[in-house]
């Protein structure tokens, strides 16, 4: 009785530690089974879409993985006219379905290339096929890149609208010049056109003081918040009008002025890096890279926590059917990637 006395307190210790994950400090931590790692091998991923029970995402070199439930993932290249260069923080990044997809099978993409020495940003739509996704025609050109701040994130309002961001492209300047297309929220039609209502006559930006904004979405009231990244620290939510100037780099995080606007929320001293972002029962659920966590944060209230701090970087975050997805981004020169980075992982409450 003894023996076996030991042997069921072993199977117990077991069960125990194959469900526990080491905090930072090397102390055991229960692992939330709420948690659920649904993809792995993932390629410096960048943005998460979803139509009709498939999942695509894009990858930074210039790929697009495809998933459904029960199956392999699938890799498919894009090809384009100009070729997609991955350094820094630029490559194939935005990614957005576009509606009725299922029956045209197209989508609009934005990536980093390289034009007479210069990087540049460009917003093109793709189609795919049964061997890849190919180019079918520019909807903007010649957005200011860089190495670094390139933004990239595109999503389709409630309006039908585009609706793009874009970096400073490290000339801090070009965030303030209407003229340029760099540092801004950008609103165009699916042919390409701006916006006919947009606030500036025959001009493509709709709001403008942006550092490297990363992150759109709206609530149900049809309000737009974007996230951004600040200088070191006092990364940014802002709740997005048209028109509207919000400082970058003439003030930051909750300083004032004249003509130009304080965020709805600023992290102060503590760096996020936000990425995307998503209202998920009444709360923005942030994407956090440099923080390394998925945050949630009530736009009423200002008071943030973190949803999960298990897995990294984090660059996107998605709903579908009142389930919660994200991407790591571990694998991008900055993570710390383990064996199966990185990952599309399910978050079911």
């Amino acid at each position: 009785m003894k023996n076996a006395g030991i042997v069921i307190i072993l199977f117990w210790l077991a069960a125990c530690s194959s469900n526990q994950v080491q905090q930072d400090d090397g102390s055991p931590a229960s692992k939330d089974e709420s948690f659920q790692t649904v993809v792995t091998d993932l390629k410096s991923p960048w943005d998460i879409e979803y139509d009709q029970e498939r999942f695509y995402i894009s990858e930074r070199e210039g790929t697009i993985t495809s998933w459904t439930e029960g199956e392999e993932p699938v890799r498919t290249p894009v090809q384009t006219q100009k070729e997609i260069i991955q350094q820094g923080e630029g490559g194939l990044l935005g990614f957005k379905l576009l509606p009725g997809f299922k029956d045209h099978h197209r989508a609009v993409a934005y990536h980093t290339y390289e034009e007479e020495g210069s990087i540049m940003n460009r917003i093109i739509e793709i189609e795919r096929n049964s061997e890849q996704w190919e180019e079918t025609s520019v909807l903007l050109e010649d957005i200011p890149g860089a190495q670094f701040h390139n933004g990239g994130r595109i999503e389709i309002g409630p309006d039908d609208q585009i609706y793009v961001t874009t970096g400073d492209s490290l000339n801090e300047s070009l965030a303030q010049d209407p003229e340029s297309l760099a540092g801004k929220i950008l609103r165009l039609s699916t042919d390409g056109a701006a916006a006919e209502d947009n606030p500036f006559d025959s001009s493509y930006v709709y709001s403008y003081g942006h550092r490297n904004p990363q992150g759109l979405t709206w609530n149900e009231e049809g309000e737009l918040y974007a996230t951004e990244h600040g200088p070191d620290n006092h990364d940014e939510v802002n709740l997005i009008q048209p028109g509207q100037n919000y400082g970058w780099p003439e003030i930051v995080g909750d300083e004032e002025r004249d003509g130009m606007v304080t965020p709805l929320f600023e992290t102060g001293r503590n760096t996020w890096a936000p990425s995307g972002v998503v209202f998920y029962r009444d709360e923005l659920i942030i994407a956090s890279l440099r923080g390394e966590a998925v945050m949630k944060l009530s736009p009423s209230e200002g008071d943030p926590e973190a949803l999960t701090e298990q897995y990294g970087r984090i660059r996107d975050v998605e709903v579908v059917e009142d389930r919660l997805y994200f991407i790591t981004n571990n694998t991008d020169g900055r993570g710390s990637p383990d064996s199966e980075d990185d990952q599309l992982v399910r978050y079911s409450p």
